[in-house]
């Protein structure tokens, strides 16, 4: 079944890694990339998501106020922040604001496991 991807970071590097894994495992799946929050808010007027990775720290809107956002639009999207801010105070903001939580580096692994999951 196809999804609707949306995979938001400010390192155009990170969001080349996790297009490629997601297209090479899911090749009929919608990606959308955004360098930002208002990047990604102003892909999301046009677009129902399914999923979202989302980084913690961009210009801006940070990962956790634009998943508020989201989840408000898509309550019932799969949103997890995908980051190198590990630090279990983020951990738990995210789990409160029903985020996943995937620590960086990007990996396969790491991104199938959360693409994966029954949400």
């Amino acid at each position: 079944m196809s999804k609707k991807i949306l995979v938001v970071d400010d390192s155009r590097l990170s969001r080349m890694m996790i297009t490629a894994i997601i297209k090479n495992n899911y090749p009929d799946w919608e990606i959308y990339e955004a360098e930002d929050g208002d990047a990604a808010l102003k892909i999301c007027e046009s677009l129902d998501i399914d999923i979202a990775t989302l980084d913690m720290n961009m210009p801006g809107m940070d990962g956790l106020t634009l998943g508020a956002k989201l989840r408000e639009l898509y309550p019932n999207a799969r949103l997890s922040m995908l980051t190198a801010n590990v630090q279990e105070a983020t951990r738990k903001k995210a789990d409160a604001a029903g985020i996943g939580f995937i620590g960086k580096p990007v990996t396969e692994e790491r991104v199938l496991s959360f693409l994966e999951q029954e949400g």
